[in-house]
């Protein structure tokens, strides 16, 4: 029988010192395990959750005083509202470690498997309301991410690089790239799920690639 194996991603994880860790509360020591759970609405939970953000906002309170640039992390109790579930958009880091993985640590263009210098791209950019989805990324060669991102580059609903003749115009160069004017992606992820999302791509066409 065949299962998937997933994972958990932490984008912003912090730690506090040995001497600030909280507990485990006695009624948790005989049933807490892997994969178990609880909701704040939880009296043991919630207490946990109150003291970890108080511990949160001394330590905030000690860096912001020795150091008054520093960012804070705590937020005050009384912005919490009811707990609701909601679906988390997943962070730039978050957004490279899946982008790489799904893609197989390979170029989508090129094929390169240089770890160091592949980046997550965002098809349609962050700034310009695009999401931190594998819907919305490719994993590029830096130097094949910066010309998509300037729109030097761009790639067809139909999965094809299109090079921009500006490189030529504006640099008297860009022979490489222009190698892969017309190809067909090099890598794409193997399941289809995760595979970029051809509006996407019609964005970058319309909006930032300049032919």
């Amino acid at each position: 029988m065949e299962h998937d194996i997933g994972c958990i991603v932490l984008t912003s994880p912090f730690f506090f010192d040995e001497e600030e860790w909280l507990p485990v509360p006695k009624e948790w020591e005989r049933i807490f395990g892997p994969g178990q759970t609880y909701n704040t609405d939880d009296p043991i939970a919630g207490k946990l959750w109150e003291d970890l953000q108080l511990r949160l906002q001394i330590r905030d309170s000690r860096l912001q005083q020795e150091n008054p640039t520093a960012r804070l992390v705590a937020e005050p109790l009384q912005r919490y509202g009811t707990e609701h579930l909601v679906r988390t958009r997943l962070g730039q880091p978050g957004f490279r470690a899946v982008v790489t993985d799904a893609y197989q640590r390979r170029c989508a263009i090129s094929g390169e498997k240089t770890l160091p210098v592949l980046e997550a791209a965002h098809i349609r950019p962050y700034a310009n309301d695009g999401p931190h989805s594998l819907a919305n990324g490719l994993l590029l060669r830096a130097d094949l991410h910066i010309l998509f991102d300037q729109g030097y580059i761009t790639v067809t609903k139909d999965l094809r690089v299109v090079v921009s003749r500006r490189i030529k115009e504006e640099f008297e160069n860009g022979r490489d790239y222009y190698a892969f004017n017309g190809a067909a992606l090099h890598h794409l992820p193997g399941l289809l799920k995760e595979r970029p999302d051809p509006a996407f791509f019609e964005w970058h066409n319309n909006n930032r690639f300049q032919g």
